[in-house]
């Protein structure tokens, strides 16, 4: 498998991963749908990366699925495998990494790379940037959890609007919708990335993967099933090394020093 279709850069217990194909706007085909999936297990398994960022290179950040290879009679692995085999297990890994993601949106997000972008924890973007659910102007429907996140995020009728429509949002109003965290000038992006990368790589990172988690078991809970998993993390992070960091630099009045333990 080519190792050029992804980038992966750690820095400052930071995972950088870029979608590398900008030839295309970064759409996806078989390969690079399989490797970001197996670099998404090699940080969760490293000790060594404590957030991660994803983002794309050139113009786009992802323009979806490669339409090319699904019209190539030879290549076309076939919708059933490209969505149980590439976009679900994609999004699936987003979500259940214990380690915060950030969705750094550099260029307009279509399709299927649109909602992978609104399934990380926290999505940035500059004001050159767009996001498009386009899969009705080809007569497909949403798929990579634009029907789950989308009416969670902005509510049912506008998001059921924009799946049918196809209309383009500008950074700006996916701010003030709640779709995303936050729109930056072109130029602070890249150092508004880092600060809030550095950030997250500092902070208590196993209890940041619990909130994650009560975040992701909200969706469906009951209040009463939610309250009993609050209790029963917030117990667990009690016990954590980093919970009796946190008292003690309190105590002390320092700068605390979190190990994600």
């Amino acid at each position: 498998m080519s190792n050029t279709s992804i980038l992966l850069k750690i820095e400052n217990k930071v995972a950088y991963i870029t979608l590398n194909r900008p030839e295309v706007f970064n759409s996806f085909n078989r390969e690079m749908a399989l490797r970001l999936q197996s670099i998404f297990d090699d940080c969760e398994t490293n000790d060594k990366v404590r957030a991660i960022v994803l983002t794309g290179n050139g113009k786009a950040f992802c323009a979806g699925q490669d339409l090319k290879e699904v019209t190539d009679p030879e290549l076309n692995p076939g919708f059933k495998k490209i969505l149980e085999e590439h976009y679900n297990p994609i999004i699936t890994k987003i979500r259940t990494s214990s380690k915060p993601i950030i969705g750094a949106v550099n260029g307009v997000a279509a399709g299927a790379g649109a909602n992978i972008a609104l399934a990380c924890d926290i999505v940035v973007a500059h004001e050159k940037v767009s996001f498009i659910q386009a899969f009705s102007l080809i007569g497909l429907v949403p798929d990579s959890g634009g029907t789950f996140f989308l009416p969670r995020l902005i509510g049912f009728q506008k998001a059921q609007a924009l799946a049918m429509l196809g209309d383009k949002v500008s950074a700006e109003e996916a701010e003030r919708l709640g779709m995303i965290y936050k729109v930056t000038t072109l130029e602070e992006f890249n150092s508004e990335i880092d600060r809030l990368a550095l950030k997250l790589a500092n902070m208590p990172t196993k209890a940041l993967g619990m909130i994650k988690e009560l975040f992701n078991q909200s969706m469906t809970n009951t209040l009463e099933d939610q309250l009993a998993l609050e209790s029963k993390l917030q117990i667990e992070a009690a016990q954590s090394e980093d919970y009796a960091e946190g008292v003690a630099s309190f105590i002390e009045k320092r700068q605390p020093q979190f190990k994600g333990k």
